[in-house]
């Protein structure tokens, strides 16, 4: 994890210094000394900022080359994106701040916010979009969450990988929570905004034709094997030979899940084996399930008894002997 502090009250230094941390921009302020801070954190694809104005400033910035959103804490963002309407985000908006490829004026007041950098590839990829074949990518379509219930969601995804995970070193520093937690964040961002994601993941002919048993073979035994790496929908595709398309229908077709769902029960599998051979005196339940991923203990311990019937602590304290994991096997769905 990569992190970085700001602050300073000289405009110049302020516009240097986001011009290089965004994109290039022109900022002007009411204020002879505007106070800026900024705490900047990177989780692999992701950049989580804290930034606190002290004053009004006036902003204008080229295009950011990225997805850009932002959980407003206190005062206001007025602000309009190129060919759009002018839009006012105030306390508790969790909104699309601004899209990659345009560039966007407005002005701050009195204001802390979170801003969320994320690049397009990681939506595309959690969508399962294939840039290459009819009917295109995914496209986010509006600023705002689709309902209340999808806002206070999206909150929640950034204020935990702000004051959770980024807030803990060691678990930032373990690579499936990095991938994991950047995954989650863009499937919030699907859930949550207005998108032509129904639209443009629907499955072609050639889709439905490469979903064979053998494309889910070369699946199942490409996530074995990296399993404790982290991958994601477009490795499997590409292991599998297929479209990220095609993968998702073969999954859903012979399995009734998906790629992402079956990588999860196969890290939740590694984990279990790891509680049940584990010694609790050099050992946590957080930590083992941060080695495969899982780094919100509640849903872990949930998704956990789902599976196991039991508490993972439990688990680490009843079998502290190793076992072999020819138990954890998944059976062949084709034999």
């Amino acid at each position: 994890m990569e992190a970085l502090t700001f602050d300073s009250r000289d405009l110049g230094q302020t516009e240097a210094f986001l011009s290089k941390a965004y994109a290039r921009m022109r900022l002007g302020s009411d204020a002879e000394r505007p106070r800026t801070t900024i705490s900047r954190k990177v989780l692999g694809p992701v950049s989580v900022d804290r930034v606190r104005l002290d004053c009004t400033m006036d902003y204008e910035v080229h295009p950011l080359g990225k997805l850009c959103l932002c959980l407003v804490e206190s005062g206001t963002i007025a602000q309009q994106v190129a060919g759009q309407e002018r839009e006012v985000f105030g306390p508790g908006d969790a909104v699309y701040f601004a899209p990659p490829d345009r560039p966007y004026s407005g002005q701050v007041r009195h204001a802390a916010y979170t801003v969320v950098l994320l690049g397009d590839a990681l939506l595309q990829e959690v969508a399962g979009a294939d840039e290459g074949r009819a009917p295109g990518p995914v496209r986010l379509l509006g600023h705002r969450p689709v309902s209340a219930l999808a806002a206070r969601h999206l909150q929640r995804t950034i204020a935990y990988l702000r004051d959770d995970v980024l807030a803990d070193p060691d678990l930032a520093g373990e690579p499936l929570v990095v991938s994991t937690a950047g995954q989650l964040l863009a499937a919030s961002v699907l859930s949550a905004l207005p998108s032509n994601a129904a639209d443009a993941s629907g499955t072609t002919g050639a889709d439905r034709h490469d979903a064979h048993p053998q494309t889910l073979r070369r699946a199942i035994a490409f996530i074995d094997e990296h399993v404790g790496t982290p991958i994601g929908i477009a490795d499997i595709a590409a292991a599998s030979r297929v479209t990220a398309r095609a993968l998702q229908y073969a999954f859903r077709k012979h399995l009734n899940t998906t790629p992402l769902r079956y990588l999860r029960q196969a890290r939740m599998a590694r984990a279990h084996a790891e509680l049940r051979s584990g010694d609790p005196a050099e050992t946590t339940v957080a930590a083992i399930a941060a080695r495969w991923g899982f780094f919100h203990p509640g849903k872990f311990a949930s998704s956990y008894r789902a599976a196991y019937g039991c508490a993972p602590s439990d688990t680490l304290h009843v079998y502290p002997e190793p076992i072999s994991l020819m138990g954890q096997q998944r059976a062949d769905p084709f034999a």
